[in-house]
């Protein structure tokens, strides 16, 4: 395995109306000390979280649907992250996250990622625009040649893949989770609401939420000005750590920020590329 790296990609755009890479979130700074736990978060869960440096201020308990409509217990932190329950309990700190910063810890392994899109016959199949997003959006990380590559078939048998993407109903955007036990996070739901934007937003955010599946923070965490706010996510004390030649504040024509504007083109900047590069 490649020795293990950080990073958050430097991202974000917002023109005209913003929405975010999954559902809108007004987070804050987190707390550094262990806090009560949210109503129906039971509290081991809670400081588990916490100890892994996600912003627990908005954490809430709910359900997600793999495809065929299996449901599992998760948690939605930071808005469009969502880790199940056991996955969650099993995480150390650094297999997914130090902070909310500008490079966060990966452990995923160099070599060949299989990634298939759904396309069964039922509310989970993806539809063209997804389609096609999915198809631009690999494309996209393997034009750079970096030491992981993305290896996209269709269809249903999905169990052997490294990563699924599929539509859960939802608003505009998706949700993803973050690498474990140098494997990506598995499951990518790309939101029914998505549907009346165009493929290059669908691109932009199957990128997105790819990008998080390999170990991408939001890369405007101290700002969220992506989404017309002025909100620090937090570091958890733990600072936040900055990709040499990326830069330091506010990218506004990037890929992983909170929020996304309905005129994406989908594509990397130089800088996300200079920020891929440096990590793989």
């Amino acid at each position: 395995m490649k020795k293990i790296k950080n990073l958050a990609l430097l991202m974000a755009i917002v023109l005209g109306l913003t929405f975010t890479s999954c559902t809108k979130d007004n987070t804050a700074t987190i707390e550094e000390e262990t806090a009560v736990a949210p109503v129906g978060i039971p509290q081991d869960v809670f400081e588990k979280a916490q100890s892994l440096h996600f912003n627990t201020f908005d954490m809430q308990k709910t359900m997600f649907e793999k495809p065929g409509g299996k449901m599992e217990e998760a948690y939605l932190l930071e808005g469009d992250i969502m880790i199940p329950h056991d996955q969650l309990m099993a995480m150390e700190f650094g297999d997914g996250i130090t902070s909310k910063q500008y490079r966060t810890s990966n452990l995923v392994n160099d070599g060949v990622i299989t990634i298939i899109g759904y396309t069964g016959n039922n509310s989970n199949g993806l539809t063209t625009k997804m389609i096609n997003g999915l198809s631009w959006a690999v494309d996209n990380y393997n034009a750079l040649n970096l030491d992981i590559t993305f290896q996209l078939t269709y269809g249903t048998d999905y169990e052997n893949k490294d990563m699924v993407v599929y539509q859960v109903s939802g608003g505009a955007g998706g949700s993803a989770g973050f690498p474990s036990g140098g494997n990506p996070n598995k499951w990518v739901r790309i939101n029914s609401g998505l549907a009346p934007y165009s493929t290059n937003v669908h691109e932009h955010v199957i990128g997105h939420e790819m990008g998080h599946s390999i170990g991408f923070r939001h890369s405007d965490y101290f700002s969220r000005q992506s989404c017309g706010q002025n909100t620090n996510e937090g570091s958890a004390g733990v600072g936040a750590i900055h990709i040499p030649g990326t830069p330091t504040g506010w990218d506004p024509t990037s890929l992983m920020n909170a929020c996304f504007s309905s005129s994406e083109d989908g594509e990397f900047n130089s800088n996300d590329i200079t920020a891929l590069r440096w990590m793989y």
